[in-house]
């Protein structure tokens, strides 16, 4: 990629990241690219959809979700390495305020721009929490999918400004349920 052409996505990245947070996923691609300071068809350029401007903005932190996976895997408490997994994808979820519903859809659509993104992320939160039913201290009738779907309705509770507040206390309620023994 051209030098010009990095510069101009990186900007529109940046500028993304903010706009979705600030609007939510569905924001004006016009003002993104307005606020970025480059015209429209440049962001089509790099973005050809919504969805794949999506897909890059939620890619790092899928990506970053999958690496700390890994690391947890290898945590002394696995029940504490699942609840501080399930912790980070809620936040990373809700920092793309409405972008859940983009995520939930393209889990089940290998077509989806953010589809690899996702399967990728939900396969990580699947190891920790299979280790820790293995260790006996998560119920073993949850399964991965439970799991994203807890995750995502956690994410989709703090998008909602009158249930916003409760998150935190959701978040816990949830994760005592999920474990047969409290986190250490």
């Amino acid at each position: 990629m051209r030098a010009d052409a990095r510069k101009n996505y990186e900007q529109l990245l940046a500028v993304a990241r903010d706009v979705v947070a600030e609007q939510g996923a569905d924001a004006s691609l016009r003002d993104i690219a307005r606020r970025a300071g480059v015209g429209l068809g440049t962001l089509y350029r790099h973005f050809p959809t919504r969805e794949a401007l999506l897909e890059a903005l939620l890619r790092t932190g899928f990506d970053d979700l999958a690496a700390q996976a890994a690391v947890l895997e290898q945590a002394d408490s696995s029940g504490e390495a699942l609840v501080t997994w399930l912790r980070e994808f809620v936040s990373c979820a809700h920092r793309f305020k409405g972008a859940i519903d983009s995520m939930v859809a393209a889990i089940e659509d290998p077509d989806s721009a953010l589809h690899a993104s996702c399967v990728g992320m939900k396969a990580a939160g699947a190891r920790l929490l299979t280790r820790a039913q293995a260790e006996g201290v998560a119920r073993t009738d949850v399964d991965p999918t439970d799991l994203y779907a807890l995750g995502g309705a956690l994410a989709w509770v703090g998008d909602q400004p009158a249930l916003a507040s409760r998150v935190d206390h959701l978040f816990g309620v949830i994760a005592e349920t999920l474990l047969t023994t409290p986190a250490r």
